[in-house]
């Protein structure tokens, strides 16, 4: 006899879950879901600030694809990978990942447990900003993400944290500054850019 499939809505919101039962679950269309820490998040789909934001985060990232090719293999939405976290109980579906590498010759099934971003990218909004702040530094670290940006629409600001010796090293980037990273060279990264797009500025 075949596994019940659980199914999960709006209404779950905070309910306790085991990351085994979430990743395999089916969820009502129209939200989002992540689980933190072992409960199940739902949130609203992105409104058109945070949407703003993330277009002009990706023309960017796009742009310099395409001038440097090879550097950045994929850049994915939240909608087209996740990010698990099993000693934490977590399931992250970040606003970007970039992938600098290819993924390893496994199934489907579980290439999310085998195959982890480099930089992982946040935009910040009113229900995530204590998950996005608190919770997912330390999950992000476990994964073994190189760097975590977040761009932070409220506070104008853009956020860096960098990898040192297994720990991460906080860095403020406000407009006009670029930021420039190792992992992508010849990147001048305008977060002053990003929010004027989104009509911050």
């Amino acid at each position: 006899m075949g596994k019940t499939l659980i199914k999960i809505g709006p209404a779950d919101h905070g309910r306790p879950m085991s990351l085994a039962e979430f990743e395999h679950a089916k969820a009502q269309e129209g939200y989002r879901y992540e689980l933190s820490r072992g409960v199940i998040t739902v949130s609203d789909v992105p409104n058109r600030l945070h949407l703003l934001l993330l277009f002009a985060i990706q023309q960017q990232l796009y742009a310099y694809q395409l001038t440097r090719p090879g550097l950045i293999l994929l850049i994915l939405t939240g909608a087209e990978c996740k990010l698990l976290i099993p000693a934490l109980e977590s399931e992250r579906h970040p606003d970007l990942s970039l992938y600098l590498t290819e993924p390893p010759p496994i199934e489907n099934a579980t290439l999310w447990h085998h195959w982890f971003p480099e930089i992982v990218i946040e935009v910040v909004s009113p229900s995530s900003r204590k998950r996005d702040y608190e919770e997912k530094p330390e999950e992000y670290l476990r994964l073994g993400a190189k760097e975590y940006w977040i761009v932070d629409g409220r506070d104008k600001v853009m956020v860096v944290m960098k990898r040192v010796r297994n720990r991460w090293a906080d860095s403020r980037i406000e407009p006009p500054a670029t930021y420039r990273t190792r992992l992508l060279p010849g990147l001048e990264f305008s977060c002053g850019e990003v929010f004027r797009a989104a009509g911050l500025t």
